[in-house]
Parts: C-alpha cells; structure tokens; sequence
C-alpha cells in the first residue's frame, strides 16, 4: 500500500502537535486544521485517505464535518475523537456516518489500530473498484464479438433497453449466448453498482426454486435449519437474472407473478411480507407461446415478463460470426494454455463453416478449446478437431434425418427458410412473396415478426 494521507482536525493545539509528532514516526503524511472549515479547504485541494476530527469545536462540530465530507468525497473515513464517553454521543456518530470514535485522552495504540483497519478498508474499496471496472469491460455491448447484422439488431435492442426499468425476456437457443446478453444489460444499466443476481430454474427442483427464489423461514420444512434469505432480497436495488424461466413450475409461476407486479412476497414458511426493488431479465430456451397452449406457463406471467423481447439466432443462422469467434476463442485459450497458436488453417474453417453447431456459440468454443490444446502446429488444421465431427458438418437443421433438434425447433427452422426463400423470389416484395406461398400478407407479417425475420438480406 502507498502512504496513507492523514488530515486531523482540533481546535487544541497541543493535541494537534501530540498526534502529529506520532504519527510523523510511523512515516504517515499528516495535515493539520484548527477547525473544521480549515480542514474542509485541506479536503477540496487535495487527496485525504483519512480525518481525525475533534467531536465538540466552536465554529463547527465533528458531525458537520461528518455531513461536509460526505458531499465532497461520501468514501473518505472520518474517526472522531471526544472527551465524553456517553453512548448516546457514540451511536449519534456512528449513526451521522464516522468510520469510528476515540475516547479522550487518546490511547495512541488504539489511534495506531483504527489506522490499520482503514488502511485495509480503503485497500479493499479500491480492489472492489477495480473488480467492477474489469466486469464493466468484460461484460459491455462492445465486448461482445460479433460482425453480422443479425446480431447487430440484438445488440442494438438491448442497448437501448438496458437503462430502462423494464422486464426483458432473452430468447434463444442453448450456448447463443442469453446469459452474456443479460450481464451485459445490468452493466450498461444505472443498476451497475448494485448486485447482479442470477438463478438456473431447470437445475433445481419446485420446492428448492421457490426457497431459492424467495428464502425461507426457520423450520419451514424439513432441513431449514435456519432462516435464509432468497435471490430477491439479494438483488434488491440491482438485477434479478432468472435463466430458463420456462422450466418454473405452475405453483411457483403465481408468487413470481406477484413479485413482479408488486415487488412484493413472503419467504417460504413466513408472513411477513417484505418488498424489494429489484429489476428482472429472464430467458428461455423453450417455446413459450406452445406451454401456455399446454397450460404449462401462465399467460399473464408471460405478459409481464415480456415487456420487451430479445431473441438471439443461433449460429447456424448468422455465419459470418464464426470466423470472428474462432479468432476470438483462439487467441483466449492460447493465452490460457500459454501456446503458441497463430490461427486457423482454410481448410479446418471451411469444415467449421459448414458444420450447423446445434450447441451454437458454446459448442464453438468448446471445439476451439480443445483444438488449441490439441495442436501440434501453430495453426489449426482439421486433423485438431474431434474425429466424430464429419459425421455431423454436412447435416443441417433442415435434415428430417437430423434429431439433433427438436420437432418445434425444426418446423421454425423450415418456416424461416421457407419465408426467407419467398422473399428472395419476389426481390424482398411481401405481397407477391405471400401469394406465391399462398398466405395473406397480413398472415405473412405476423408470421416475419413471429420468427424474427426483422431484417431481411438486401435484394435487388
């Protein structure tokens, strides 16, 4: 740590002159001030990592110190010192914000220990700003590595959402990347201080999401052995982060419901009912819209989540990603792995380009990772791939032999080809595109909007 920087304030010359002189010896910078204006100036000029300030002075108190400090820096400690020793004056201290009192006559050893403890106070604020400023760079919009225009509209959405209050709801397949699209929201947004907070409903089974979610009370059930608290009160003030929303039972479907639209619950087990302010994302990778044609998923949560709407294409659909990514993912895992990798030869991305990744961006870095430890070159050739993948590089989604996705996944998947192939028939025009696949147009908006097909290729 560098020298800390100690400004005291006393309107008692001696005592000034006493602390000074010890803490000089213990090669601390010291500033002195006779009142609490005097030392306010001190503050303003320059950098203070800590104030000792007299409690009672004439023409200004150790709380107006207190409360003045806090307007110009609210991270500075302030230690007050005081010839009384009633614990009114001590909780009024605490309670106006001081770092800690000393009871007059000053234990210098005391004075010594106060200093250490806030040495490691400041180094620990200090390592925690440098930890938000490293996830405010790693989890960015412009962090995210992407070229095609398919992406570019989903980044484009979230960016102008992230300052809002509003729900947003994060579809796409698995490994597309909704976590990453989420984290980067709450970091963009004016919750970035506060705590991001993130639940997997498809790991845990009703009984434990629902603790999970909203805590529970001592003795609730069988093994709640103490109180604990839920991920709401966890994110209060910041972000609730709920992946996989889809898998939420029914039962646990109403309380979140309520949560939502009131910001309100009880834990499990209690009654009392606590409210938060907490600002929710929620993601899926399942088909909505078909669970609440099974009664699986309540149509009025659905509503509620899904304010706004982001949906991620997988891989296979926007192409030109992949040669990005796979430079990206080269130059991490050669880091990582301390080797010497330079790139990739044509041929292994020309196999990859043609693979339809049903694990997407996930399955990518996967297969980069283990290429990157495999390679005996510095480039990657096919020969560093996994020896299985040629049975799979020529299959595509489109493949009714292909069970790699499922039925809903797939009929999406022809539809989209479907429309998309129309389009370029008729050169982007809808009502002939619609006649030719004998459809209304009407029907053929709904169904563009529906499957995300906001931005068709440029025709001629």
């Amino acid at each position: 740590m560098r020298d800390t920087r100690i400004l005291v304030i006393d309107d008692e010359p001696m005592q000034i002159t006493s602390i000074k002189s010890f803490l000089q010896r213990r090669n601390y910078t010291v500033f002195t001030a006779n009142s609490g204006p005097e030392g306010l100036d001190i503050v303003r000029e320059g950098h203070v990592d800590l104030i000792i300030s007299d409690f009672r002075m004439p023409e200004m108190n150790g709380l107006g110190v207190i409360r003045e400090v806090k307007k110009i820096n609210p991270e500075i400690p302030v230690v007050l010192m005081t010839a009384y020793t009633d614990i009114d004056d001590a909780v009024q201290v605490l309670k106006e914000g001081a770092y800690d009192y000393l009871s007059k006559p000053i234990d210098l050893e005391e004075l010594e220990m106060i200093i250490q403890k806030v040495r490691e106070h400041n180094y620990l604020v200090s390592e925690n700003k440098l930890l938000k400023e490293q996830l405010f760079e790693k989890y960015k919009f412009e962090a995210i590595i992407s070229q095609s225009g398919e992406m570019e509209q989903v980044l484009n959405t979230a960016g102008r959402v992230a300052k809002s209050k509003a729900t947003v709801l994060i579809r796409g397949e698995s490994g597309t990347g909704k976590e990453l699209i989420a984290r980067a929201i709450h970091y963009s947004s004016n919750r970035k201080d506060k705590p991001l907070i993130t639940v997997n409903c498809a790991a845990l089974s009703e009984n434990l999401l629902e603790s999970e979610l909203f805590g529970h009370e001592k003795g609730s059930f069988t093994g709640a052995v103490a109180q604990r608290i839920g991920r709401f009160e966890q994110a209060d003030g910041g972000t609730l982060f709920i992946d996989e929303v889809g898998d939420i039972a029914i039962q646990t479907q109403v309380k979140l419901l309520r949560a939502l639209q009131f910001g309100e619950f009880e834990r499990v087990g209690g009654s009392q009912t606590i409210k938060v302010d907490v600002r929710v994302l929620t993601a899926t990778n399942r088909n909505l819209d078909a669970l609440i044609q099974q009664g699986l998923f309540r149509e009025d949560l659905f509503y509620r989540i899904n304010v706004i709407t982001i949906t991620i294409p997988a891989l296979r659909e926007r192409k030109t990603d992949i040669p990005v990514l796979i430079r990206h993912f080269i130059e991490k895992y050669a880091r990582e792995n301390g080797k010497q990798i330079t790139g990739i030869s044509k041929e292994a991305q020309d196999y990859l380009m043609k693979y339809h990744f049903p694990g997407n961006v996930r399955e990518l870095e996967n297969l980069i990772e283990r290429a990157v430890v495999m390679a005996r070159e510095e480039i990657i050739t096919t020969q560093d791939l996994p020896p299985g993948l040629s049975l799979t590089s020529e299959q595509s989604i489109l493949d009714p032999y292909n069970f790699a996705d499922d039925y809903l996944t797939k009929v999406a998947a022809y539809e989209k080809a479907m429309i998309l192939q129309g389009l370029e028939m008729k050169k982007g025009n809808q009502s002939q595109a619609a006649r030719l696949m004998g459809i209304s147009e009407r029907h053929l908006r709904s169904r563009m909007q529906k499957l995300n097909i906001t931005n068709p290729r440029k025709y001629e």
